[in-house]
């Protein structure tokens, strides 16, 4: 039963991610299609991706790998009301933490603009704009956190519905604020900070119902001496970095491409947007689910269990992240080109998107498989190892980004390129790292069953790859957006049957992805 729902809560996070997936990939489409890939979207951009980078260190990210663990080993072993307790004091700490964030990054806004983006200085109107809408999309780092607060109580409980379907909400306001809002604004861009503010809000207003229905909702008590609180902050610290590593790097990206050429920091938010489309999928999805499970398997010493489940969530990423990556880095331009060149993005901001795209594919794995190991580190309350190999993984996210950036420049290719190329490697680096401490610490490591599974998802993964190239040629890149897009998901189809007929062909069976 415990298998079954496990499997279930999968498949609610991840239909629900799909939905939100879909709608920002809507979105996306919108906002470039308005706006463009110019000075102004950049702004934008940099503006909303700070409160973003800060939600994944310490909502999404680093607290929740560190409450989650916690807050288990309390509802396993503790009263009703201590639990109560903890969700009190935990709310009570962090909210005070929030608004005193909120509060100095509002008062320092330029400064923090000068150290995101130092490209932005010396161009007035950019910086500027990126200023004005910092002090409107800032504020949303308090309503998101406390939303994925509120969603990891949930989670624990079993409830994977409502926090799935929250990023819904933002991506409706910001298609609503560009679509609707911007034509009536002076700057229209402006629109794109109110409908990020409003957002925050709905999302955290959606979580209490079913807090409610859980006898949970309780109010919040500043109380940095309950004990529950302090182990949660002591795990959250280093927690900060480790966890959100990708965030770091993809965060160095954007210093950088703030220094090239107009329209770098839109080509590679397009080119992440549509990566972390499989990533969020699954990876993120599982990686959900499992932590609750993994922290339970802990607070219960069964190990065996443990690893099962670590096994199973790791072929759900292999047999869907492996494809992914392939087909992404082959799809690349028809996907740009179907997607988001029409309105005020050119054919030349779809290439370059499409570059970016290619250098960040194969990453797509690398991102999965960090989403699984790490849960695996938190969930024994480890928070030591995982930000270890976090600073070398920034480290050689530098290196591969100088390194990189100097091929490309001497290959005479545009440099941001080299820099979702770096990212791609980091990611390797960070989950090569995180497996190779699970297996020599015989938590978890691939086991002889991996070698025939391997190679099959290898096979059917090649035959997609070569059934992909063979119709490319097919793509009508000067069609109508409605041929184009229809062509493209033909293709989609035809390389996922290819696959999947092809894996069940060397003897694969779904049967083989069940729990346990």
């Amino acid at each position: 039963m415990a298998k079954s729902r496990l499997f279930r809560s999968t498949m609610v996070v991840s239909s629900m991610t799909m939905l939100s997936r879909i709608l920002g990939l809507v979105r996306d489409v919108v906002l470039m299609g308005v706006f463009g890939a110019g000075g102004l979207m950049d702004a934008f951009l940099v503006a909303f991706k700070i409160p973003n980078f800060l939600r994944r260190l310490f909502a999404e990210g680093a607290f929740s790998q560190a409450f989650v663990p916690v807050l288990t080993e309390y509802k396993e072993q503790r009263t009703l009301h201590e639990v109560q307790l903890l969700i009190s004091r935990v709310s009570g700490v962090l909210s005070l933490i929030l608004l005193v964030l909120t509060v100095a990054v509002l008062a320092f806004a330029p400064l923090v603009i000068q150290l995101f983006a130092p490209g932005f200085v010396g161009d007035n109107h950019k910086f500027d704009t990126a200023t004005a809408l910092l002090y409107l999309t800032f504020p949303y780092l308090f309503f998101i956190s406390m939303t994925a607060f509120f969603g990891s109580i949930l989670q624990s409980y079993g409830k994977f519905a409502p926090p799935a379907f929250a990023p819904v909400l933002l991506n409706v306001c910001m298609i609503v604020g560009a679509w609707l809002v911007a034509p009536l604004l002076d700057k229209p861009i402006m629109a794109l900070g109110y409908a990020v503010a409003v957002a925050g809000l709905l999302q955290l207003i959606i979580q209490l119902p079913d807090l409610y229905k859980q006898n949970l909702l309780t109010a919040p008590k500043i109380d940095f001496e309950h004990e529950g609180v302090r182990r949660i902050l002591t795990l959250m610290l280093p927690a900060i970095f480790g966890v959100s590593v990708t965030q770091i790097n993809l965060l160095l990206n954007t210093i950088f491409a703030s220094k090239m050429l107009n329209g770098s920091v839109s080509w590679l938010y397009s080119a992440e947007r549509l990566s972390e489309l499989p990533l969020g999928l699954i990876g993120v999805a599982i990686g959900t689910v499992i932590l609750p499970s993994l922290s339970a398997s802990r607070a219960k010493a069964d190990m065996a269990e443990f690893g099962k489940t670590l096994d199973w969530a790791m072929r759900l990423i292999i047999v869907i992240g492996l494809p992914a990556s392939v087909a992404m880095f082959v799809l690349s331009d028809i996907l740009m080109n179907a997607l988001f060149v029409r309105g005020q993005f050119s054919q030349t901001d779809g290439q370059m998107s499409a570059l970016a795209l290619q250098c960040m594919a194969g990453g797509i794995l690398g991102f999965m498989l960090i989403k699984v190991f790490a849960p695996a580190f938190f969930a024994g309350q480890d928070t030591k190892t995982p930000v270890k190999i976090g600073i070398v993984s920034v480290f050689a996210n530098m290196v591969f980004s100088v390194v990189f950036i100097g091929i490309f420049y001497l290959a005479k290719l545009p440099l941001h390129g080299g820099l979702a190329l770096a990212t791609t490697g980091a990611s390797f680096v960070n989950a090569g790292l995180l497996y190779y401490f699970l297996q020599k610490r015989g938590i978890w490591h691939f086991g002889k069953h991996w070698y025939k599974m391997g190679t099959q998802f290898i096979i059917a993964t090649l035959a997609m790859m070569a059934s992909l190239y063979a119709v490319l040629p097919f793509y009508p890149k000067d069609g109508t957006a409605l041929g184009k897009i229809t062509m493209l998901i033909a293709i989609c189809i035809l390389g996922a049957t290819v696959y999947g007929v092809v894996l069940l062909a060397t003897g694969f069976r779904p049967r083989q992805l069940r729990h346990g």
